[in-house]
């Protein structure tokens, strides 16, 4: 449920807390709030989509995409 051509972020003002959870899954957008838009939680995702950004910034989530794992062995010879 989004008409626009962004999507990032997105507040649902309702005291009914089923109707919210039934609507949530419903809005095209990469954050929803609930009676509230004015905080980030830094262990949360911050992401978009369509043309508000792809990708994800913040939070572990954000962290993975601009890293990778590498292993390195080492055997010690003394």
């Amino acid at each position: 449920m989004n008409d626009s051509k962004y999507g990032l972020t997105a507040s649902v003002w309702t005291k009914d807390q089923e109707a919210f959870e039934a609507l949530v899954d419903k809005i095209d957008a990469g954050t929803v709030f609930q009676n509230r838009c004015d905080y980030l939680d830094p262990g949360l995702a911050w992401t978009g989509v369509k043309h508000s950004g792809r990708g994800v910034s913040l939070s572990k989530y954000g962290f993975d995409q601009v890293t990778r794992a590498k292993s390195v062995h080492i055997k010690i010879v003394a």
